[in-house]
């Protein structure tokens, strides 16, 4: 299977737009943003579980990273509420389950295999939260030499001078929208800028954001 596959192509989806679609678990869905391969895939999804369900357990080989967008995610190492983001490195494993429901944002396959960080950050507590460019706001969550993982908060009315990112960017609209130079983004919707990309960015709103960037360069 093959969706928004070619790294070095831009991609947007609404997420909104998607359906639902079951997973092997009875209670578990996905909403499937980018996917190379079948069931185990280097894949970027939305994920939902019903209250009560589960998955089986299962290992990461190549890492998983989530951000928990509704409700309570849990496993062995703890409950995860709304506004958690998650790493877990390549060779870790665990039994996912979710008592009230959950909805998160979840990346498989898509970490080097040096990246041995386990990484849990509340982005919704404002004490680690720091001064960008004005107009923003800025929650690192995980810096390495070829990557970058952040959360970010535009206020209403801002404009950001153009920047470039020669290793490419991703996005997901937490809440909120903002506006480039090739459209809207309104939250829900996922966005991956190729390597060399030029992108100028303005928020007629405000806009609460997740960011990837430089994990695309070749």
């Amino acid at each position: 299977m093959k969706i928004h596959a070619d790294l070095a192509e831009r991609a947007v989806v609404d997420s909104a737009t998607l359906d639902w679609v079951p997973s092997p678990m009875a209670g578990v869905e996905r909403r499937m943003l980018e996917r190379d391969g079948e069931e185990v895939a280097r894949a970027t999804s939305l994920v939902r579980y019903a209250p009560g369900s589960a998955f089986s357990a299962h290992t990461h080989d190549m890492g998983e990273e989530f951000l928990v967008l509704d409700g309570v995610f849990s496993d062995e190492s703890g409950d995860f509420p709304k506004g958690m983001y998650v790493r877990n490195p390549p060779g870790s494993s665990h039994v996912p389950s979710s008592e009230p429901g959950a909805v998160i944002l979840v990346k498989l396959r898509q970490m080097q295999p040096d990246d041995e960080a386990y990484v849990r950050v509340n982005t919704l507590d404002p004490a680690a939260w720091q001064a960008g460019r004005p107009g923003e706001t800025i929650l690192p969550l995980h810096i390495r030499p070829d990557e970058e993982v952040v959360m970010l908060d535009w206020q209403r009315g801002s404009r950001f001078d153009a920047q470039d990112f020669p290793g490419g960017a991703e996005y997901f609209v937490v809440e909120g929208s903002f506006e480039d130079q090739d459209g809207r983004y309104d939250q829900g919707t996922w966005l991956r800028l190729p390597p060399s990309t030029r992108q100028q960015i303005s928020t007629s709103q405000g806009a609460r954001v997740w960011r990837k960037t430089g994990h695309l360069e070749s």
